[in-house]
């Protein structure tokens, strides 16, 4: 009981730190710029005004044209109220990290500054967490108090299984929201079946991939025998780090592999933002919101 307690207290103090620099990060760095990086999208029915040449035909509205036997147009603002969704891989891959810090961490650390930015912005946020089935989902509010529970939850999470399928979150989401979101979908991308999921949300709301990847997964240093192992089937391989050769070739592969990703990606017009575990995101967080304000 006492082991449970303590282990309770280190829990709530690592939040309260997590909140803190989140919170100040999101206040000076962000919150301006997550508010006008997705504006427009969602609007909602306003009022009425009688039609000028020149108005959109589209706009008209039937039923009050009919009653008043006058042509009357719809008038519609910007929704104040909007939904953010973080959508999490939970999967054995993203337990990896051979320098700063875990993939994990990193999806935790992005996920409570995008929290706090949009709270701060009066939107809901939401959680779901997934590996090759959801594991946990959290219905979108707002407030601390509600962001505070999110990232317990990204905390203590134990996932069921270890793989990936991205698809089975995306078709989950595409049944549960039903209104206009705004979706970051963070993930290594350790599968391969995800394509059509992802035009399809990207087509009905702001959908953002964020990719995070490990210096590991780029390069190796030159030493001795490394013996990795896949950790979402366990299978191990033993590679030569000893051997300029064998470490070129790895790096060769792994960067045509990453190029071939962007251009998948380019093709597939899904923004993204590529993160590495070993630097901060703040640098790429704030080119990503630079474009996306030059987008909308």
């Amino acid at each position: 009981m006492e082991k449970n307690e303590t282990y309770l207290k280190e829990v709530q103090k690592i939040i309260r730190r997590v909140e803190i620099r989140s919170k100040r990060m999101a206040s000076e760095l962000f919150s301006g710029e997550y508010h006008s990086s997705f504006k427009g999208k969602g609007i909602e029915f306003s009022n009425v005004r009688e039609y000028q040449y020149g108005d959109d035909v589209r706009a008209i509205d039937w039923n009050t044209s009919a009653r008043k036997h006058e042509l009357y147009v719809k008038l519609f603002t910007e929704e104040r109220e909007r939904t953010l969704l973080l959508v999490v891989d939970g999967s054995a891959s993203m337990l990896f990290g051979s320098q700063v810090r875990l993939k994990k961490e990193l999806a935790l650390e992005l996920c409570a500054v995008l929290a706090f930015s949009a709270i701060q912005n009066n939107d809901k946020v939401g959680l779901l967490v997934f590996t090759d089935r959801v594991e946990t989902y959290i219905a979108p509010r707002k407030g601390r108090q509600h962001v505070l529970v999110i990232l317990e939850e990204l905390f203590r999470i134990n996932p069921q299984s270890r793989k990936t399928d991205i698809d089975a979150a995306l078709c989950f989401i595409r049944y549960t929201l039903k209104k206009h979101a705004i979706i970051f979908l963070l993930t290594d991308l350790v599968d391969t079946e995800y394509e059509k999921g992802m035009k399809q949300l990207n087509t009905r709301h702001d959908f953002v991939l964020v990719h995070i990847s490990d210096p590991l997964d780029k390069a190796l240093p030159l030493s001795a025998l490394i013996d990795l192992e896949e950790p979402e089937t366990g299978l191990r391989i033993t590679i030569d780090a000893g051997s300029s050769k064998q470490i070129e070739r790895y790096r060769e592969e792994q960067a045509k592999h990453f190029e071939e990703l962007r251009q998948k990606l380019r093709r597939m017009r899904i923004d993204t933002v590529f993160l590495d575990t070993d630097r901060s995101f703040i640098s790429d967080l704030n080119s990503f919101f630079r474009y996306r304000e030059r987008k909308v």
